[in-house]
C-alpha cells in the first residue's frame, strides 16, 4: 500500500469514525460528510495518475457537483432546524413527530 492509498483510507476513517462517535451537532455530522465525500473526490481524482491513464475521467467532477448539493442542503437543514428548534442539537429533534 502506497502512502498515497494510507492517507486517503486514513482520511475516510477519521472522518467516519467522527460522524459515529461525536453527534451532538449537525454542523459536526454534515463537516464529517463534507470530509468523507472530499477524500473520495481526492482518491478519484488521483486514480487515473496511479493507473497512467492518458485521459481524466469525469466521476471526480460529477462527485465534486454532489458533494456542492449535499453541502447547500445540509447547510439549508442545518439553518431551517436552528429556526425551528432553536439549535442544532442532534437530541432535539424527534423524527416521529410531524
Amino acid at each position: 500500500m502506497t502512502p498515497l492509498h494510507l492517507s486517503f483510507y486514513s482520511a475516510f476513517a477519521l472522518s467516519s469514525l467522527g460522524l459515529a462517535f461525536h453527534r451532538t451537532h449537525l454542523i459536526s455530522a454534515l463537516l464529517c460528510l463534507e470530509s468523507m465525500m472530499l477524500s473520495m473526490y481526492v482518491a478519484l481524482s488521483m486514480w487515473p495518475v496511479q493507473m497512467q491513464s492518458p485521459s481524466a475521467t469525469l466521476l471526480p467532477i460529477f462527485m465534486l457537483t454532489f458533494s456542492a448539493c449535499e453541502a447547500g442542503t445540509g447547510l439549508a437543514l442545518l439553518v431551517a432546524s436552528t429556526r425551528t428548534h432553536g439549535s442544532d442539537h442532534l437530541h432535539n429533534f424527534n423524527l416521529l413527530q410531524c
